[in-house]
């Protein structure tokens, strides 16, 4: 590859990662965690162009049959409305999924992607991409 090439897609890169992280100082913790999948799907599909409220809402509505056969779905444990209250195997209370009643539940970028790890291996069998994750979390966001 030619070096200035590189050299340029460098320097446009590290302009890149310091806009956002200088737009993420005055965006809420939710956004920052979404500009962070953003910015993955982009550097995973040159097509991306945003995230979808209804795909978000269609993932955590669809049943599965590649994950657990007891949590085929987010609504085994979440229920079928993300403002509710949902409830593990073991009986106890989850806090509703949407961001309107638990606006401290997406404010931990770490916290975020442990559960999206865990609940997409469990439901779908695998991880989650970057752009389920998006969708996801612009679906809850609109709750």
């Amino acid at each position: 590859m030619n070096t200035s090439i590189s050299g340029s897609r460098r320097l446009i890169s590290t302009a890149a990662l310091t806009f956002m992280i200088a737009a993420s100082a005055s965006a809420s913790p939710l956004q920052d965690v979404i500009s962070g999948y953003s910015a993955e799907a982009k550097m995973n599909a040159v097509t991306f162009v945003g995230f979808s409220a209804d795909r978000g809402r269609a993932l955590f509505l669809s049943r599965s049959t590649t994950g657990k056969p007891e949590t085929s779905s987010c609504t085994s444990c979440h229920s079928s409305d993300p403002k509710g209250n949902g409830e593990t195997r073991a009986g106890k209370e989850i806090a509703p999924m949407a961001l309107s009643k638990t606006p401290e539940r997406y404010g931990d970028p770490k916290k975020v992607e442990k559960w999206f790890r865990r609940n997409c291996k469990s439901v779908l069998g695998r991880v989650c991409t970057s752009l389920e994750k998006g969708d996801f979390l612009t679906f809850m966001a609109s709750q």
